[in-house]
């Protein structure tokens, strides 16, 4: 009886420690598989040292994870490799660097990474600027659903030629990214209802989408979404709303002078 006692009090005990500690536990065990090259395990073990997850955070460890993953061909890890590159978190900073994995990652199909590489061709950083290839990566990242990329793309529409069809690429492209909750798109496909730009004019419309991303704290939906409370567009004239949301945009760093009242 006394024995079965010392039994069940050692197992109470190590279920206690066990529930204790598992952050550490996951570590250890993600640790022992990642040094003997298992690549999800690697690129785990990455994410925890860049997150601080069970761990103090440590961007060099992170990188060098990452490192051994994306060495065996594994796209996620290429694309954060490429990030820290681009960033200097754990690595000197090195654009060429960033580019070269973010090849290797995008070519494999990952959608953040042909986003990073068409930024990158677009502003020429670690590479030559190639506005072409630049849409063609963004491209590729949008039609798999990116919404930065298919924010990055209504706004390239729209600074090309001022034309129609423009426009309504643009519209097309800020809906895409407006929908999965981008706020840049949601107060650019605002605009374009507020002002009919590749699409029919809809006050209504604009103020639905400029509220969605003044909602989400962007200073551009909620200056215009207080001016349509202003000037009743597409809402019942509110000034109480007005001012509400001029205050929040003023706390961001919209001037006063800068509302056209």
């Amino acid at each position: 009886m006394v024995d079965g006692m010392k039994r069940l009090l050692c197992l109470s005990i190590a279920a206690a420690l066990l529930s204790g500690c598992g952050g550490r536990s996951e570590l250890d065990l993600t640790r022992r598989a990642a040094e003997k090259g298992e690549v999800l395990a690697q690129h785990n073990l990455g994410l925890m040292y860049s997150h601080g997850h069970g761990v103090a955070r440590d961007y060099t460890e992170a990188f060098k994870w990452f490192c051994r993953a994306a060495e065996q061909g594994y796209a996620r890890a290429q694309h954060n490799l490429g990030l820290m590159y681009s960033t200097g978190l754990g690595v000197t900073e090195d654009d060429a660097q960033a580019f070269q994995w973010y090849l290797k990652s995008a070519g494999q199909g990952f959608a953040r990474a042909q986003y990073a590489l068409g930024r990158m061709y677009g502003l020429g950083e670690g590479v030559d600027r190639d506005d072409a290839k630049a849409r063609e990566w963004l491209l590729k990242a949008a039609g798999q659903g990116n919404a930065t990329a298919q924010y990055v793309l209504g706004a390239m529409h729209m600074r090309e030629e001022d034309s129609g069809e423009n426009h309504a690429l643009a519209a097309k492209w800020f809906r895409k990214s407006a929908e999965q909750g981008y706020a840049l798109a949601q107060l650019s496909l605002g605009y374009m209802y507020a002002y009919g730009r590749g699409i029919a004019e809809d006050d209504a419309q604009a103020v639905k989408w400029f509220r969605k991303a003044a909602e989400q704290g962007d200073v551009g939906g909620q200056y215009h979404l207080g001016l349509a409370y202003l000037g009743g567009a597409g809402v019942t004239r509110d000034y109480d709303q007005a001012a509400n949301w001029f205050r929040k945009a003023a706390e961001q760093g919209i001037s006063l002078d800068d509302l056209d009242l």
